[in-house]
């Protein structure tokens, strides 16, 4: 383990938190000698750093395994900052970004008794703006209604679904695995779009965030570069609310 030295910084609490940032990467319980092991913190040195991050109820440690947990006082932390911020205000700083990047209309749509609404939207300096409009319902064909059915329980879609045709297992499976999805606008001709989740730490939709477009100009596969930038903007934003890209894993 590293630790960058600076007369600005206090090293034992930067010793202290890269412990817990251990093992909170390898997400699962550690036993002491697995933590020494990859920390190289002296032993004497290691059992006064957990010791102290036990009582402060930052670590958990069980009884009979010695296994170390990460403790319920982090959780408080967590729900604490995760409350307190707004998620469209939060993330319109990265839509702003995008929107210049792509020369895009962005929206960001939340999920609501009636089906999915767009709440923010940002629009590019091009001359020309498409998209939906602020409060307006989105329909399960849609790119972004596409990613509400992928990551939503099907209990909670199945009336806004209504007797609109689900996409089928294949496309299901590929948006649940790439994070992305793709549709031409079912209520503007020419108009294609793209979206992607934006997910929280126990990999719960909190919202779609989705690029509208002239067809010509809009990515309809994984590797086209603008559904890299769309993807990037998902890891970036979704990291803000907890959420971890693990690969391999949907």
């Amino acid at each position: 383990m590293e630790i960058q030295k600076s007369s600005t910084t206090i090293q034992s609490l930067q010793i202290g938190i890269s412990i817990i940032e251990l093992i909170y990467q390898k997400d699962t319980p550690m036993k002491f000698s697995t933590i020494q092991e990859e920390t190289g913190i002296t032993k004497s040195n290691l059992y006064k750093y957990l010791n102290t991050l036990t009582q402060l109820n930052m670590l958990y440690r069980e009884k009979g395994t010695n296994l170390y947990y990460l403790g319920n006082k982090l959780i408080q932390y967590g729900t604490a900052a995760f409350g307190s911020r707004d998620i469209a205000d939060a993330i319109t700083p990265y839509m702003q970004e995008l929107s210049s990047l792509t020369s895009c209309t962005v929206s960001f749509s939340l999920w609501t008794n009636n089906g999915p609404i767009t709440t923010k939207i940002c629009h590019s300096n091009e001359p020309l703006h498409i998209g939906t409009q602020l409060g307006g319902s989105l329909p399960p064909t849609s790119a972004a209604g596409k990613i509400f059915l992928s990551f939503l329980n099907p209990a909670l879609t199945k009336e806004w679904l209504g007797n609109e045709q689900s996409i089928d297992n294949e496309e299901w499976q590929m948006i649940q695995q790439s994070k992305i999805s793709f549709a031409t606008e079912p209520l503007i001709p020419s108009i294609s779009s793209a979206s992607v989740p934006l997910l929280d730490y126990q990999n719960q939709l909190l919202g779609a965030v989705t690029v509208v477009g002239f067809n010509d100009n809009m990515p309809n596969e994984v590797t086209d570069p603008m559904s890299k930038q769309l993807l990037a903007f998902h890891l970036q934003a979704s990291s803000m609310f907890g959420y971890r890209y693990k690969q391999g894993k949907i």
